[in-house]
Formats: structure tokens, C-alpha cells, sequence
């Protein structure tokens, strides 16, 4: 027996025993490969066997370790890996200033957490200590599965088995400027309305032309708290430093994640004007966590953010995304059951059904390429690959795609 093959054995047997074992059915239906290494969009088996990684579920926007936010999280575990938590630490300042320089003037507090539904239950939070605490949210947006992020994680799946510990937000249709307004009422005083500007999870949908200004509109002759959540969005993913630039939107608060921690270390944060963030600037204890804004994290932070801007990924992913959009657009013209959405590399394949979906999915890692499901969306098949990704990147990719829609739409198959 190999080394791999043994090694193998072990992490499919302490998955079952130790991790899920509903991980572990869905692990054995991807034939158990079990992942060792990983650089830029490529990834490896232990078993030496290369895959192109166009999943990652938007973390890895710079692609795997790259080499200057290795660096700097490398220095800064050489210098000060863990802060007291009780006197000043110069990281977290440095990437809250570098992360608010980058958004619009209002927004200028900063809350850091590690996974974006981190960075939701702190938005949450100052909405609730400013008075808007009635919750409205959009179908099939995602915004996390802890408890606060989960009343506006619109998923019965995902909510009933815990709907005794929290009031699930009010619900209205994506793009559906009437239904917001009916929602909100004419005091929306007590309201805090949270919305994707694409809706990722939700299976790349895209909203109607000029949907978060009307609703931004709304919220401010209303009243309520307007939160955007830009953590599968943001950072340079749709080709736009910030999606929600398309549009004229006056947010309260903006959640980023996701690349935000280079593909090295996880990172979100919740960037809030300084009257939703009052309550954290009277008492920081109100929501505090000991690793927030960790020396660690902050370092990947400041490297993510200049590689961004170094390495011109925002206009990468609008070139690149473009192209592949296009690509698939004709690979997919015969097949009238699917239809292909996106923004920049934030790419959606939806199929009409989840078994056809999951063929998909199946053909192509058997192509060696790496996608996601959506989880709110089990008919659309996810793209999202590293802006760094070269031309051979991109045509493997596409030459998969093909490849895998064949096999999946061939006579006697679906």
C-alpha cells in the first residue's frame, strides 16, 4: 500500500467518524479524493493527480498562496502572531484604514471577523442597537447559518430546525422593487433591509437595472438601515472593485469576506457609517471576539488589498470574466435548458434541475476541474476562479466545460 493510499484510508475513515458522515456520502460520491496541496488555480491529490480549481466558493480571488500574502503572514508569525486583546495593535489599524480607503467616504468603521456570517451577526447587531431591528431580507439570499445571519439566510432547509431561537426575517422576492416598498411601509423607521448585489449563493442572479438604487432610495426616505453584503461580491470579483458601484447605493453598512483574506488566512469585516456603528464606538465590548482582528489575518489583509491593486485584479476579472462569459454563452447555445449568468468570475451554469447539475458537476471533475454546487440554488453550478489565472488556466476550463456538457446532455444520459 502507497503512502497516499494510506494517508487516503485515514482522512475518509476520521471524516465518517469524527467530521460528518453526510460529508463523508457526498465525499465518496466525488470518488474520495482527498486534496494535498494547492498554488495559484491549480490544486493537487495526494495521489499527484492536478485539478483547476474554479471553486473555492469566491475565497480564492488571488488564487492559492500567493506568494506576497504568504510573505507578510510568514513576517508576521516571525514578529506577533496573537495580540493581548488589551493594548493597541498596529495590524488591525493598518488594515481598517487600508480596507476603509477603499470604500465610499461614509464608510469608515470597521468590524473584523473571520467568516462573513461573522461579519453579518455584527452587522445585525448595529442595526438592532440603533433601533432597526425588524429584519428584511430577499428569497434565496444568503448571508450566513449562524443565528442572526440565519434569519436572513432565506432556506427552510437551513432555518426550521432552529426557528425557536430566532425570529426569521421578513422575506420579499429578489428585484422586486413593490414588494421591498410594501415591505418597508411608510415608517420604516424600526427596518434594516439586507441585500446581495448579485446573489451568489442564490445561483448568480443577477438583479434588474438600476434595482439598489431604487431600493437605497427607499431605505433613506424610509428610513431604514441599508446593509450590502459584499462578501462574494467584493474585492474585485464581478469586475468592479464593488459591485454595488453599478448602482447609486448609499449604504449603511457594506459586508466584505471571502478574498478579502488573500486564499491564506480567513477574514470578513463589516464597514459601517458612524452612526450604525455608534453603539460599538460607546462600548467595544458590546461584540467582541478574541480573535478578531487577529495580527495574523490583518497581515494577509494588507497584502490581499495591495495585490488587488498591484496586480490590477479588478480589471483581470472584468477581461477574463468576460471572455469566459462569452465562451460559455456559445458552448451552451444548443442547449436551450441552460442558461449562463454572471459578472466578471463570478459565473453561474443553470441547468433547470439539480440531477442535471450534479452530472455536470461530476463530468467535469472527471475532467480535472474543480466547481460548486449552490446551496440555495441546487440547479446552478458555480464558477469562481482566481483572477490571477493564466490563458492555458482559461482553456482548460473551457475545453472541460465542453467536454462535461457533452457527456451530460448525451442520447440516454439525462
Amino acid at each position: 500500500m502507497s503512502i497516499s493510499t494510506s494517508l487516503d484510508g485515514r482522512v475518509q475513515s476520521h471524516t465518517r467518524a469524527h467530521l460528518s458522515e453526510s460529508r463523508a456520502r457526498v465525499a465518496s460520491m466525488l470518488g474520495d479524493i482527498v486534496e494535498d496541496r494547492s498554488l495559484g488555480a491549480r490544486l493537487w491529490s495526494t495521489d499527484d493527480v492536478e485539478y483547476l480549481n474554479c471553486g473555492g466558493y469566491g475565497t480564492l480571488l488571488l488564487g492559492a498562496r500567493h506568494p506576497r500574502v504568504v510573505d507578510a503572514v510568514i513576517a508576521q508569525l516571525g514578529r506577533h502572531p496573537v495580540s493581548t486583546r488589551t493594548l493597541l495593535e498596529p495590524r488591525v489599524a493598518e488594515a481598517a484604514a487600508a480596507l476603509a480607503a477603499r470604500l465610499p467616504d461614509s464608510l469608515s468603521k470597521v468590524y473584523f471577523g473571520a467568516s462573513g456570517t461573522e461579519a453579518t451577526e455584527a452587522a445585525v447587531k448595529m442595526a438592532c442597537s440603533a433601533g432597526h431591528h425588524r429584519l428584511i431580507g430577499a428569497s434565496r439570499g444568503y448571508h450566513g447559518k449562524t443565528l442572526g445571519a440565519l434569519a436572513l439566510t432565506a432556506n427552510p432547509s437551513y432555518q426550521n430546525p432552529f426557528r425557536r431561537l430566532f425570529t426569521a426575517a421578513t422575506t420579499v422576492p429578489y428585484g422586486d422593487v413593490q414588494a421591498l416598498s410594501d415591505a418597508l411601509g411608510d415608517d420604516a423607521s424600526d427596518a434594516c433591509v439586507v441585500l446581495e448585489p448579485v446573489q451568489g449563493e442564490g445561483g448568480v442572479v443577477l438583479p434588474p437595472r438600476n434595482y439598489l438604487a431604487v431600493a437605497s432610495a427607499l431605505c433613506r426616505e424610509r428610513g431604514a438601515l441599508l446593509v450590502i453584503d459584499e462578501i462574494m461580491t467584493g474585492l474585485g470579483r464581478t469586475g468592479l472593485m464593488w459591485e454595488s458601484e453599478r448602482d447609486a447605493v448609499d449604504a449603511d453598512i457594506v459586508l466584505v469576506g471571502k478574498s478579502l483574506g488573500g486564499g491564506v488566512i480567513p477574514v470578513s469585516a463589516a464597514v459601517a457609517t458612524p452612526r450604525a456603528f455608534r453603539a460599538f464606538d460607546i462600548d467595544f465590548g458590546i461584540h467582541t471576539s478574541t480573535f478578531s482582528g487577529a495580527p495574523l489575518g490583518m497581515a494577509a489583509a494588507c497584502a490581499a488589498l495591495e495585490v488587488i491593486d498591484d496586480e490590477k485584479l479588478v480589471a483581470r476579472s472584468a477581461r477574463t470574466g468576460g471572455r469566459l462569459l462569452d465562451e460559455l454563452r456559445i458552448l451552451t447555445a444548443d442547449l436551450g435548458t441552460v442558461e449562463v449568468r454572471g459578472r466578471g468570475l463570478l459565473i453561474g451554469l443553470d441547468f433547470g434541475d439539480a440531477g442535471t447539475a450534479g452530472r455536470f458537476l461530476l463530468a467535469l471533475l472527471d475532467r480535472r476541474v474543480v466547481a460548486n454546487h449552490s446551496l440555495n440554488a441546487s440547479p446552478v453550478v458555480r464558477f469562481t476562479p482566481p483572477a490571477t489565472m493564466t490563458e492555458a488556466d482559461v482553456d482548460w476550463m473551457l475545453t472541460a466545460v465542453g467536454d462535461a456538457l457533452r457527456e451530460t446532455f448525451s442520447k440516454g444520459h439525462r
